[in-house]
């Protein structure tokens, strides 16, 4: 049997999209302080609240884009509500939460491969949660409900989820141009949210 169009096209997408930005992400992780004998409840507040200053203005204009291709379901895949709860549970009143700084520079949404690529990060970002969402319960005795809802925002279809999206990936036609914004456009998100971070003096 041939593969289809679709069945070559989905790996190159998505190796373009790994390869380009893999080493921005081993950069970014090992700047994470996660797994630092140093951080603590307050240093975990400080960097859940930056976390919300990136998702919040990234989440807003990528949605509001209307360049998502079809087939995204954003409903079910949103998470700065789940980060503005888990701040809540923190002990932030909402009016502080309205008050937090936001990420002014944003990697640039022009097309619809570029939205692919900025999504790629945060959808990827899920399945690094599960293991910091296992290390911040034994640290910090964190939980669902006690302000480590967004290391586990999937939940038990963190997996399934995650494979949904490849599936969607390799489904949305690109040519070489389009893997190339894709992966253009996912290096730039792990570039802003690394100076976002850094500016917010929560990395190591």
């Amino acid at each position: 049997m041939h593969p289809s169009a679709h069945d070559v096209e989905a790996p190159s997408l998505l190796e373009a999209l790994r390869s380009g930005t893999a080493q921005l992400h081993v950069a970014l992780e090992k700047r994470l302080p996660f797994f630092s004998p140093r951080l603590d409840a307050d240093w975990y507040g400080r960097l859940l609240a930056a976390y919300y200053g990136f998702y919040n203005p990234m989440e807003s204009r990528l949605y509001d884009s209307a360049l998502i291709p079809v087939g995204f379901d954003q409903t079910l895949r949103v998470k700065t509500p789940t980060l503005h709860s888990d701040l809540i549970a923190l002990g932030l009143a909402n009016p502080a939460i309205v008050a937090l700084p936001l990420c002014p520079s944003l990697p640039p949404l022009g097309t619809p491969a570029a939205c692919l690529g900025v999504l790629y990060v945060l959808e990827g970002a899920t399945l690094g949660g599960q293991v910091l969402r296992r290390e911040m319960a034994r640290r910090l005795a964190l939980d669902t409900s006690n302000g480590g809802a967004f290391l586990n925002v999937y939940g038990a279809e963190t997996g399934r989820r995650w494979k949904d999206f490849l599936d969607y990936l390799g489904h949305v036609p690109l040519d070489d141009l389009g893997r190339q914004q894709a992966a253009d456009a996912a290096c730039a998100t792990f570039r802003c949210f690394e100076q976002w971070l850094d500016s917010q003096e929560v990395l190591l």
